[in-house]
């Protein structure tokens, strides 16, 4: 759908590499480009026609983020460097002032770099205990396994809505009850779902989501940090600078500003969360059911084509998602990605940030497709034509 938007596409690229970052429709490249062009000012420090404008289109874009995941206020919302740099305020700028040694932090094996190294180095420095909830036997998270991994000492759950791999689906308002439940931390990274489908933060309990403007049609280089109030208000500034202090003076007094400036010290990524916000406006006009649906009948479609194709193992065939994993029988994952690639078909091939998942899939490196609203049926069908040639491989690759 509105594929003439992206301009891209003209050259007859086939991109399933969504998973990775989306294409930019012409309507989010103008805004950015008018920002540069017509209204060029920075943020919050000007009192002429241009610095004013600025501050309208930047913090009009909170209230667009608080319609997209239902949050109550728009001083929940804190722009930032994208997904990873959200996730590790929260673990630094938060948790590592609340959390004790021994306390644990719930993950899984499937969950992105982001979402596993900072708490990896939570562990090194105060000493807390990072587990995995067991997944199932078709690598997802079951209620059960997150109530049986829970004790005494949980403090924290930290997973993916979606996961970036496998694309599962997880049972986020059923693991928010727990928490609430259970005096729990619930934090979310949002990076594979806020672009495909509705999120309600507060329907689901959730106290931090993370997530990225690039995977989601907008820029890359910003993102947002959801918190609630009362726990993003005890979020410590990572960062401290220009914008977000009242005053300091040379005897050591400082007084920081009240959400959600604090949060965002120095000139922010202007340009970027303007793009961010012209993004959320293109999804929602389309409407966020109507993405996920289509995302859901290409991926039933491609599954049921790749039937035709010989000698391939998919590793997540059972799983609801936008996203297909799989190798060709004695290929390498990157052979196939660069024989895909002489038929300009653009898939990713590796680990995908997730490197530990292999104790669960029992193999380190595999194919992603991964979908997103203009793609098509026909694209899989080119797809699927140069699959079943795949005989020829090594005569392309080699």
């Amino acid at each position: 759908m509105n594929r003439e938007d992206f301009k891209i596409l003209d050259t007859n690229l086939i991109y399933f590499d969504n998973g990775a970052t989306t294409l930019k429709p012409v309507q989010v490249v103008d805004s950015i480009v008018d920002y540069y062009t017509n209204y060029t000012a920075n943020a919050h420090r000007g009192d002429y026609d241009n610095s004013l404008k600025v501050d309208m289109m930047y913090e009009g874009v909170r209230d667009k983020v608080k319609k997209l995941i239902n949050s109550e206020k728009t001083s929940e919302i804190i722009f930032t460097a994208g997904t990873t740099d959200s996730l590790n305020r929260i673990v630094f700028g938060f948790m590592k002032n609340k959390l004790k040694s021994n306390d644990e932090v719930l993950i899984t094996k499937a969950e992105h770099a982001s979402n596993i190294l900072p708490w990896l180095e939570l562990e090194k420095e105060i000493g807390i205990v990072v587990k995995y909830i067991p997944l199932t036997n078709d690598n997802t998270v079951s209620t059960e396994n997150v109530k049986n991994s829970i004790t005494e000492n949980t403090k924290v759950i930290s997973i993916a809505q979606v996961t970036n791999v496998l694309g599962d689906t997880r049972p986020i308002e059923d693991i928010g009850k727990i928490c609430k439940e259970n005096n729990i931390y619930f934090v979310v990274d949002g990076a594979q779902s806020v672009p495909h489908m509705k999120i309600d933060v507060n329907k689901s309990n959730i106290d931090f989501l993370a997530f990225s403007a690039h995977k989601m049609l907008g820029p890359t280089g910003v993102g947002v940090l959801y918190g609630k109030y009362e726990l993003l208000d005890e979020l410590k500034p990572t960062i401290v600078g220009g914008g977000m202090n009242s005053l300091f003076e040379s005897d050591g007094l400082v007084e920081y500003k009240k959400l959600p400036t604090r949060l965002e010290a120095g000139t922010p990524n202007i340009a970027g969360v303007i793009g961010l916000g012209r993004a959320i406006d293109y999804l929602l006009d389309i409407g966020m059911d109507k993405i996920h649906d289509y995302e859901i009948e290409l991926k039933h479609y491609l599954l049921k084509r790749l039937e035709e194709v010989p000698n391939i193992e998919i590793y997540n065939k059972n799983i609801e998602g936008a996203t297909v994993a799989f190798n060709l029988e004695g290929v390498f994952a990157q052979d196939t990605a660069v024989y895909l690639n002489h038929y300009h078909i653009c898939v990713r091939a590796g680990n995908h940030c997730a490197k530990i998942l292999k104790d669960e899939l029992h193999v380190k490196n595999t194919c992603r497709i991964s979908f997103y609203l203009y793609n098509t049926k026909e694209e899989i069908d080119k797809l699927i034509d140069v699959l079943k040639r795949s005989k020829d491989i090594f005569k392309i690759v080699l």
